[in-house]
């Protein structure tokens, strides 16, 4: 029986086809999530890295570890930036030990996902007390899928865009953290109206000790399957 990585891997390998390489707004949001990155000498797990082109920003002088579901991705991304990688599901548990990274990335991968709690779970466990989980998420709030929504039309053409998150709904998934940001860039017109006019939500958060975390992403993920109950 074929396993769900390997499905995953063929989805997404013949999906991103020749477009491995392309990352969504990576001028607008490289230079924030570098920043957020810091360095040197930083440890970071860059889940959903796929070919790099946005960890190629924020590698040189730090200690990256990729993930991703599409291996020849994978192969392409050790031989651009030669970083390790592992081929492995975000939403499984992560071959990593707990507080193993300073920095966790994840960049457009979350709205991918059809569990992403489990996937947060696992940023709580490997990443370090004080760490920082940073990326980004399309914007679902925004005016154009609004109007897409009154026009009868999905929102998304993207089939493998499983999530909409509006910044409501992105922070009520970053509970468990501590001193949570969420900017919003790309786009001509973010300047007039950000939460309306952006097509990317970039988010910060810090990793609260151990104990903390624990008990609030328990909290707030309980919260979360409340609602969806009623």
């Amino acid at each position: 029986m074929t396993s769900r990585l390997e499905r995953l891997h063929r989805r997404y390998s013949a999906h991103n086809g020749r477009r491995r390489d392309f990352v969504f707004g990576n001028d607008d949001r490289a230079g924030v999530i570098a920043e957020m990155v810091g360095g040197p000498g930083v440890h970071v797990l860059d889940l959903g890295c796929r070919t790099g082109a946005l960890t190629q920003h924020y590698a040189e002088g730090n200690y990256v570890t990729g993930v991703d579901v599409d291996r020849e991705a994978l192969h392409i991304a050790t031989e651009r930036l030669g970083i390790e990688t592992v081929w492995a599901d975000a939403e499984d548990e992560l071959p990593f030990a707990d507080d193993a990274f300073d920095v966790v990335v994840a960049g457009e991968l979350l709205e991918h996902l059809s569990d992403p709690d489990a996937a947060v779970e696992q940023v709580h466990r490997v990443l370090s007390p004080g760490g920082r989980f940073v990326g980004s998420v399309p914007n679902a709030f925004r005016l154009k899928n609004r109007l897409q929504f009154a026009a009868g039309r999905e929102p998304e053409p993207d089939v493998t865009h499983l999530q909409l998150f509006t910044p409501t709904a992105l922070r009520s998934l970053l509970d468990g953290f501590v001193d949570v940001t969420v900017e919003f860039a790309v786009g001509r017109f973010v300047r007039l109206h950000p939460r309306l006019m952006a097509r990317v939500q970039i988010f910060s958060a810090r990793e609260a000790p151990r104990a903390q975390a624990a008990s609030d992403g328990g909290r707030a993920r309980a919260a979360r399957q409340e609602e969806h109950a009623v």
